[in-house]
């Protein structure tokens, strides 16, 4: 990476290292999605609606390794913009071994909190047997799903991340063939689709390992000396992404309890169906987010702050325009959409009525996200973590609580779009303060 070529071409660098990580992140969306294909396909509404039940897991495991992951990665990014090698190298080592270490330790935990959670969610009959199946052996994918997601962030802060992209195809393309060998061929279930992911996993893996074994530039496994200033400055440094990932899986835990107990299992179907296109698109943005935090490390280790706020901006274009289209391609096209994952009429109508409500929060959401992806590369911890801590916990709990109280169904909907638009202004409030900032110092 050389800060001549992102003064050339900032838009080209933007793209170079966002594309890939867009394409990786769709593909890790396009995986749960397939999986949603299959649970409703060849396991039932009842399978779709357990795999929801149990994301507030997933979004703990995420939690964990992007506090470590993300903040480990921005410390490197900074030490390698200033030219120091071997500091950035020991960093990526304590990185990914806590990564894994936190992982494997939550998979421990968390066989103990199946029956609890799925006792105050009310899940009964064929929900609970599908959940327990499925995720009974998530609890081994999900810890290399972790591990690849930290070893891939590394890969592109090393300027390849079109390798992260090929395993990411890899990956995906190999779950598919999986999902329909063990789902549709054996007629495996729900415990079926999820070997597929656990198997394309450590594929995916001993491809990453390959990489830093013979190719990667910068980085190389070996000893380290763990250093306990760099872990707490890495978690500090992360922990918006933390507070992120295990506010939404808080506010899924909520929107679960709420649906079940206002709605029902269709309701519950419905809101997952549409919570795919949600998903995807928060994985475009995330991708975006991995792709220019690397550069924005980079400027800002350099001391060129301002060419790191003009990466910003550009990439929260970027994504609001990717919103807009995703939102115009929903608007034609939901009819279609809902009825590839089932065939129950009322949830499809649940869907129809609901789904453009809950996608104006696309109007907001990149630019919240990319904002607080920045705060984090610019080592601005407490800014990315209020941001965070808004768009996914404080203002959508609240909103989780009382809108379906005083709409129904279409309260759910509104839920996201509300919380959205309230932590847009904040986070126009912290930009201007730093532009501000900016001006007043007179900083580059």
């Amino acid at each position: 990476m050389e800060m001549k070529l992102i003064k050339e071409n900032c838009t080209g660098m933007i793209f170079k290292f966002s594309i890939s990580s867009v394409i990786a992140m769709i593909l890790m969306a396009l995986i749960t999605i397939v999986d949603g294909f299959f649970m409703g396909n060849y396991v039932g509404e009842e399978g779709i609606a357990a795999v929801n039940l149990g994301l507030p897991i997933i979004y703990l495991y995420l939690g964990a390794g992007l506090m470590v992951s993300i903040g480990g990665a921005a410390i490197s990014g900074m030490a390698l913009g200033a030219g120091e090698c071997g500091s950035c190298n020991q960093v990526f080592r304590q990185t990914v071994l806590t990564a894994a270490l936190l992982s494997a330790g939550i998979s421990l935990a968390m066989v103990f909190c199946f029956e609890p959670m799925l006792s105050i969610l009310h899940a009964e009959g064929r929900v609970r047997i599908y959940f327990q199946e499925y995720y009974q052996i998530m609890l081994l994918e999900l810890p290399v799903m972790v591990l690849n997601s930290s070893f891939g962030m590394f890969i592109r802060g090393d300027g390849n991340p079109g390798y992260y992209m090929k395993t990411s195809v890899v990956n995906t393309s190999l779950n598919v063939l999986l999902d329909y060998l063990f789902a549709g061929l054996l007629g495996k279930g729900a415990a079926g689709i999820a070997y597929a992911s656990l198997l394309s996993a450590l594929v995916s893996l001993a491809c990453i390992l390959y990489y830093f074994m013979f190719r990667s530039e910068n980085y190389h496994l070996g000893r380290f000396q763990f250093s306990g200033k760099v872990c707490v400055k890495s978690l500090l440094n992360g922990s918006s992404e933390f507070i992120g990932e295990i506010s939404t899986g808080i506010t899924m835990f909520a929107y679960n309890f709420v649906i079940m107990r206002e709605i029902g299992t269709d309701g519950v179907t419905a809101f997952t169906i549409a919570g795919y296109v949600v998903y995807a698109y928060s994985m475009i943005v995330t991708g975006f987010g991995q792709g220019a935090c690397p550069l924005i490390s980079f400027c800002y280790g350099a001391e060129e702050k301002s060419l790191a706020a003009d990466i910003r901006k550009k990439t929260s274009w970027y994504v609001f325009l990717t919103g807009v289209l995703a939102f115009l391609g929903m608007a034609a096209g939901t009819d279609w959409y809902s009825g590839v994952f089932v065939k129950s009429e009322h949830v499809r109508d649940m869907i129809q009525d609901g789904m453009l409500i809950f996608l104006t929060s696309f109007f907001f959401m990149g630019i919240n996200a990319i904002t607080s992806f920045y705060f984090t590369a610019a080592g601005k911890a407490f800014e990315s973590a209020v941001i965070s801590c808004s768009r996914g916990l404080v203002v959508l709990l609240i909103c989780i609580f009382t809108l379906p109280y005083l709409f129904g169904m279409t309260g759910v909907w509104m839920a996201a779009p509300v919380t959205e638009g309230v932590t847009f202004v904040l986070t126009v409030i912290f930009l201007y303060r730093e532009q501000v900032t900016f001006h007043g110092s007179g900083m580059r």
